[in-house]
């Protein structure tokens, strides 16, 4: 599975073998919004045209947009865990906040 960005929002992509197209949904967000396009540049400008109606229909309705991710996340670990990385991010001479987020960072690049 592959995925696009664009103003904030992601989208999962997938190929739909039995129409010979590329299938879109954004992720992230409690609305469905899909898009398709047989190329990648049809898809790329589908995923645009979706996010940019679909804030401009909440704004015309409005209501404020599904927002992706609030930049907030609680993670729960084992205090071994939270031992070692706390370690890392002062031997990085880092904040834990910003060794995590460069470690995420990192590891979301798959």
């Amino acid at each position: 599975m592959n995925a696009m960005f664009y103003k904030g929002y992601s989208a999962r992509i997938e190929f739909d073998d039995e129409d010979r197209i590329f299938v879109g949904h954004l992720a992230g967000i409690r609305d469905v919004i899909g898009f398709h396009g047989s190329s990648v540049d049809e898809l790329e400008a589908a995923f645009h045209e979706a996010v940019d109606d679909y804030v401009a229909h909440c704004a015309k309705l409005g209501l404020p947009p599904n927002k992706p991710f609030s930049g907030r996340m609680l993670l729960r670990v084992p205090p071994e865990v939270h031992a070692r990385v706390s370690a890392a991010a002062q031997v990085a001479g880092v904040s834990l906040n910003q060794w995590a987020t460069q470690t995420l960072e990192q590891a979301s690049h798959v």
